[in-house]
């Protein structure tokens, strides 16, 4: 992604990619600069901190965290950053993420994440409200949300517009 880094994304283990690589798509599509780092809050705390700590210095605007089963980690980063942190439940365990969708909403008070949906619906959502976020201070960030929106409606008109078609003469 050209342009600079404003998004940091990160994972709780290299197998979040798969999933969390919708939000990056995303902000690709709306052309936010992200970057995407492996940092643990249980297994590399050091680098977690680190990482949370000067994100904000390094022009960052916001964080997306993903994360499965006791999803420590968008909590972690948001104890030790001033931006808004955004986590986004993995299916990492039998419970098939409900397990990482509580944990992440379930935030004591003062420190707060933005909780968006389990797996790749979710990670599309961050990268969305991640660019939201930026946009109240860059209008033209906001011009291409709206495009965005648009066309997603227009995906939806086709959908629409083919199924009409299919049906057509069924004489309902």
């Amino acid at each position: 992604m050209k342009g600079p880094v404003r998004v940091g994304i990160v994972l709780g283990s290299d197998s979040d990619l798969e999933v969390m690589r919708e939000a990056v798509n995303v902000l690709d599509a709306l052309e936010v600069g992200s970057e995407v780092v492996v940092a643990s809050a249980h297994r590399t705390p050091a680098r977690a901190q680190e990482y949370a700590t000067t994100a904000h210095v390094r022009g960052l605007g916001v964080l997306i965290a993903g994360a499965g089963g006791a999803a420590a980690l968008p909590g972690f980063l948001a104890s030790l950053t001033p931006l808004p942190v955004i986590g986004v439940p993995i299916d990492a365990t039998p419970l098939g993420g409900l397990d990482a969708l509580l944990s992440i909403a379930q935030m004591p008070k003062g420190v707060p994440v933005a909780t968006v949906a389990i797996g790749k619906w979710g990670a599309a959502n961050a990268g969305i409200l991640a660019a939201q976020i930026l946009a109240t201070g860059d209008p033209a960030l906001g011009g291409r949300l709206a495009a965005y929106r648009k066309k997603l409606a227009a995906e939806v008109d086709e959908r629409a517009r083919r199924v009409a078609e299919k049906l057509k003469g069924r004489g309902d």
